[in-house]
């Protein structure tokens, strides 16, 4: 378990608590926020906060951006933007990696600002839209479904893997946030990705189940579970569409710290980003009745079965999230690794690139993505 720049691990206590019917009014990542406040003493963010080089919308002249599409196994179109370093020998083979994007957001968001610095290293890397989202394929739109998503890991690699300048045997991938843990669902079960890293990890099964820090009880977890299916009927009969979780669209006097953590990303300009056939209204929250799948999804069951194959897991030190990286170490066999970035909390490693320690990165695929 490795620190960088770490100059103290303990956490100063914060007083802010919620009630049972803020807990029902949330799921997913919203729920999951509302138990961090006892762990964690997280500023109230101001608006577009551009400290420590967020520079989500980051661009390179040393790489080039092709915009792509592929089929998933379920013959659904998965968009991409795939990075290309200017100097690459199109004629030779070389590394190659797929970044997945936190979870309501689009590869505009994050993810490629991780590939571009990644292709500035060397890599063919491809950023992608998660299916239901953004430019990929997907019906009804911002649906949840974890194995549609795990899936669109695996047919980037398809495409990736038959590019004539990428050796198929030297593949890895990094999730961001909810990513994460869809990428280490699709590694369990596909070995072509050779390497995997995380960032900022969300256990989207468990943030749903337990909140943070297991703050939801089993029976406002079944609460939820009934509003959503009682919401089926009304949809079915043709009602309006209901959207949950996700990040507030304005501030008040009451808003949590960690939602306006995230507000500070998704609705200022530091990362807003609406897709062309996107309502700015919905964008970060997924489908209300989709939304309880995720309480089936255990993606660190089983994740010692991908040893040999190296992970890495990254967090901020004072990340709400940060639970998460340490509970996947944790179940992880060798060869593992966890960072600590000091002082970075869970939005921050989006975007602020004198927080993200891509040198890690880099070094980390590097070393085992080796010819």
């Amino acid at each position: 378990m490795k620190q960088i720049g770490i100059e103290s691990t303990a956490e100063p206590q914060s007083s802010v608590d919620f009630g049972r019917r803020d807990l029902l009014k949330l799921t997913g990542a919203g729920v999951a926020a509302l138990g961090a406040a006892s762990l964690f003493n997280i500023p109230f963010a101001k608006a577009q906060d551009m400290s420590n080089g967020a520079n989500n919308f980051y661009t390179s002249d040393q790489v080039t951006l092709e915009k792509i599409a592929f089929k998933s196994q379920y013959e659904m179109n998965v968009a991409g933007n795939v990075f290309i370093p200017n100097n690459l020998d199109r004629n030779a083979r070389h590394p190659a990696l797929v970044v997945g994007h936190p979870m309501g957001a689009v590869k505009e968001q994050s993810a490629n600002l991780y590939a571009t610095k990644m292709a500035e290293q060397g890599f063919v890397a491809m950023s992608i839209d998660l299916p239901f989202w953004g430019e990929s394929e997907g019906e009804a739109r911002q649906i949840v479904s974890p194995d549609v998503y795990a899936e669109a890991f695996s047919a980037a690699v398809d495409f990736l893997g038959t590019r004539p300048f990428v050796d198929r045997n030297r593949i890895g991938a990094i999730g961001v946030c909810g990513s994460g843990s869809f990428v280490i669902s699709a590694a369990k079960i596909d070995p072509r990705m050779r390497a995997i890293a995380t960032v900022s990890m969300y256990d989207m099964g468990a943030a749903n189940r337990n909140a943070l820090n297991h703050s939801l009880s089993v029976e406002q977890r079944k609460e939820s579970i009934a509003a959503a299916a009682e919401q089926r009927w009304v949809e079915f009969e043709g009602g309006e569409v209901e959207y949950t979780s996700g990040t507030v669209h304005e501030l008040t006097a009451d808003t949590h710290p960690i939602q306006r953590e995230f507000y500070d990303f998704y609705r200022t300009p530091r990362g807003e980003f609406t897709p062309a056939s996107a309502n700015p209204k919905i964008t970060t929250h997924p489908t209300l009745t989709s939304n309880v799948k995720f309480m089936n999804f255990y993606p660190f069951n089983d994740i010692e079965t991908i040893s040999p194959r190296p992970m890495l897991f990254i967090s901020g030190d004072q990340a709400h999230s940060r639970e998460f990286s340490e509970d996947a170490y944790k179940r992880a066999a060798e060869p593992k690794e966890l960072v600590w970035v000091s002082g970075a909390g869970h939005v921050d490693l989006y975007d602020r690139v004198d927080l993200i320690p891509f040198d890690k990165l880099t070094s980390f695929f590097n070393q085992h993505l080796s010819a």
